[in-house]
């Protein structure tokens, strides 16, 4: 039976999170583990919802640390499904974060995540195919192709 295609906006994510000592150095700066932690908790959302059943990430790749993050900080994450495969998904996360005394936003982090789905028996299950409905959903999908056909190339060779 074929799985009703799905729009990235049905599973789509934003998570908002504040930044406490406990999450980093005695700098103030929060740790790299604390935000690739929330990265994967907003990835783990968005495959599930998409799937609608089990899932668990594969990978983690791409991920840039572009400004640093403060204590006091809120750090917002956008997620979204680009690419579905079989039973895979590539899930892009930015992560802002916002000077709760200004309100002004840097974006400080991006990265993809690869998804697989699980059915009860913990082996691989088939998911929705992606609907694209936008010239954006069309070049997101066409892109995360190459980086799932590129992961691949490179598990492979190992």
């Amino acid at each position: 039976m074929a799985l009703k295609p799905k729009s990235p906006n049905e599973s789509k994510a934003e998570m908002t999170v504040r930044m406490f000592p406990s999450d980093a150095n005695p700098n103030g700066n929060v740790f790299g583990g604390e935000i690739l932690k929330q990265i994967d908790l907003i990835a783990g959302l968005v495959a599930q919802r998409h799937a609608r059943m089990n899932t668990v990430t594969a990978s983690i790749d791409r991920v840039n640390f572009l400004k640093p993050i403060f204590v006091g900080n809120a750090i917002i994450l956008n997620a979204r499904v680009n690419y579905v495969h079989r039973s895979s998904m590539e899930i892009e996360i930015k992560v802002e974060s916002e000077d709760l005394m200004n309100g002004n936003r840097t974006l400080t982090n991006t990265a993809f995540v690869t998804a697989v789905a699980l059915g009860p028996d913990g082996k691989t299950r088939e998911v929705a195919p992606l609907l694209l409905e936008t010239e954006e959903d069309k070049k997101r999908f066409t892109e995360g192709e190459k980086r799932m056909s590129q992961r691949l190339k490179e598990r492979n060779t190992k």
